[in-house]
């Protein structure tokens, strides 16, 4: 049981005792106290005056002399009007310190098997092009996310729905056929995934030329772009496609076999994963389905043209249509058949889709439709908006070829944490296997962390030069310290049986927070599950990091000469390298074991 479990539970008691009342144990929760005032932790005695029929000073007076003498962990305490600040005892810490120790998973909590299945979609990529940027910071989010679900006792299943059919599938397909001259992947040595973006670019500068042309002949702009003939063409096929045309879905299954390989070597290279791939080619015609059954059932309706409709004026909304007249179906028909098959394959309790902001009113409306269709979580799916990452130069434009490419990315963030070990001659003694790897650790976790820092909520700016940076709020300082007490504890061999049960008088100040702060990870990590907050586990990380580097440079540890002290520092840096480790790895980022 925590301090703080103890202490309250000491409290209700001393209310029992002094005022002969019953109170619940969410009057009786501690706080940290704030800067400035002697004590670790604060109770506001406000709630207890009442009932006690005294000032709140002497409330808080007789509460804190009951605890000191009733309760082991409470040493001290002083009143500042309603509040009781009390000073935790020395051997209280050490004992607490002992324990996450000897807890290898301190922090999380195991499934059972009566524990939710949560599952997590994210990812999404349309297979015309390679993933960017923006992709980077939805895969993070929703790895990172699966990691915190699960380290909060629930069953984990993450999933990707591929979005590989439609007007911008056949638009790159179109383009190879004409200017392709059967170029694959292996001719060019291009990834598959980047060999089809090419084409995707390819197809939108002809058909600009194309409009450009026609309007140059006198046509409207809006007509032109409807009349192009490449835009034609790109309809036509796609028509075929639909038609089951053998020729065409041919050719579609041979690209999209070359993006989907090229897929799995970023989603490696970012070190995510997915235990389920769906696929909009097999889940529309579900979806169309479904849609035929709610409208037998009353659920929806048909307009005169044929197209099905859901009625949403009763919830606020408008109305949306769920099939054209012509019975092809639109993006939220193709999301009802995902989650019809989903719901099939898994019993699924609580779904969470990580999608951009600007989905917003999408999950809105699937809410409400799957909660009608009878997917008893589909009134309480959690939309996980995340906002849009912008570059000092402006937004991203797929067509025009002007994306940061997720490859790329990786690969400058890699070569810039190499760059910086060589110029500071940090890796002057290893292997280059080793000088390479622990770039790629360092690269990837300054790109991680920069991401995953921010609030989810947030747009952001992302500047490689600052995440790389071994100063500040970055992934590379907390790395760069996690290696420090690495090489600490390589030094010393006291580590391997080193108990921080010897009590000494006192504990240092900055021992005491820094002990206080280990113990907040679990109520963090809690906190991370109920709020879908990534950026909570990152900020704790780095107060937890900064916390050790300012003890660090006040106190030696492998140079202090009480033994019994000496131990107990060579514990407590334990401590933090390991809650450092577990708190990145929610955060999908590797932690060296040398810089």
């Amino acid at each position: 049981m925590s301090i703080e479990k103890k202490i309250s539970a000491a409290v209700i008691a001393a209310i029992k005792e002094l005022y002969g009342q019953d109170v619940p144990a969410e009057q009786a929760q501690l706080q940290k106290t704030r800067t400035g005032f002697e004590g670790n932790l604060t109770l506001v005695v406000f709630p207890f005056v009442k009932m006690a029929r005294k000032k709140p000073e002497d409330v808080a007076q007789e509460i804190g002399q009951y605890l000191v003498e009733r309760c082991d962990e409470v040493a001290a305490f002083n009143v500042v009007k309603g509040f009781l600040n009390l000073v935790i005892a020395p051997e209280a810490w050490l004992r607490l310190l002992e324990d996450i120790d000897h807890d290898d998973c301190f922090g999380c909590q195991k499934a059972t098997d009566d524990s939710p299945l949560v599952m997590i979609e994210y990812s999404s990529p349309n297979t015309n092009k390679p993933l960017h940027l923006g992709h980077v910071r939805n895969n993070l989010l929703g790895w990172s996310l699966a990691q915190i679900m699960e380290a909060n006792g629930n069953h984990v299943v993450k999933t990707n729905i591929v979005n590989d059919r439609g007007i911008h599938i056949c638009k790159s397909m179109l383009a190879w056929q004409k200017w392709g001259n059967n170029e694959t992947p292996e001719s060019t040595g291009k990834k598959g995934d980047h060999l089809i973006g090419d084409y995707y670019v390819a197809f939108d500068k002809h058909y600009r030329e194309e409009v450009a042309l026609l309007v140059a002949q006198g046509m409207d702009e809006e007509q032109a772009k409807q009349e192009a003939p490449l835009m034609k063409e790109a309809r036509e096929m796609l028509v075929k496609w639909e038609q089951g045309d053998k020729d065409v879905r041919s050719l579609w299954e041979m690209m999209n076999a070359w993006v989907y390989a090229g897929f799995d070597e970023t989603y490696k290279a970012l070190g995510v994963s997915f235990d389920k791939i769906y696929y909009e080619s097999q889940t529309y015609l579900e979806g169309k389905r479904k849609v035929e059954e709610g409208l037998a059932k009353g659920l929806f309706f048909r307009k005169e043209d044929n197209s099905v409709w859901a009625d949403l004026t009763d919830e606020g909304l408008d109305q949306k249509l769920l099939l054209r007249s012509d019975g092809t179906s639109v993006y939220m028909t193709q999301d009802i058949g995902t989650a019809e098959m989903r719901y099939e394959d898994y019993p699924i309790d609580k779904m969470i889709y990580v999608v951009g902001n600007e989905q917003n009113y999408h999950f809105q409306v699937l809410s409400l439709l799957l909660d009608r269709l009878g997917f008893k979580w589909g009134k309480d799916l959690v939309h996980f908006s995340y906002g849009m990452v912008e570059l000092p130069n402006g937004k991203m434009k797929s067509r025009e070829g002007t994306v940061v490419d997720a490859d790329e990315l990786i690969a400058t963030m890699i070569a810039d944490a190499r760059r910086v070990a060589d110029e500071a001659g940090k890796n002057a003694d290893m292997t280059e296997e080793e000088r390479k790897e622990i770039a790629r650790i360092v690269g990837l976790g300054a790109l991680k962390y920069f991401i995953l820092k921010v609030d989810a909520r947030k747009n952001m700016l992302f500047n490689p030069e600052e995440s790389i940076d071994f100063n500040g709020n970055t992934g590379p300082f907390i790395q760069y310290t996690h290696a420090r007490i690495r090489s600490i504890l390589r030094k010393s061999e006291e580590t391997k049986n080193a108990s921080c049960l010897t009590l000494h008088a006192s504990l240092e100040e900055k021992e005491t927070t820094l002990i206080q702060k280990l113990s907040e990870f679990p109520a963090v990590v809690a906190q991370a599950g109920k709020d879908y907050s990534p950026s909570g586990i990152a900020n704790y990380c780095y107060e937890l990091t900064k916390e050790f580097n300012q003890f660090y440079h006040d106190y030696s540890i492998l140079g202090e000469p009480d033994p019994a002290i000496r131990q107990m520092r060579l514990v407590l840096a334990r401590c933090v390298a390991k809650v450092i480790k577990q708190g990145m790895a929610l955060l999908g980022i590797e932690v060296p074991e040398r810089m």
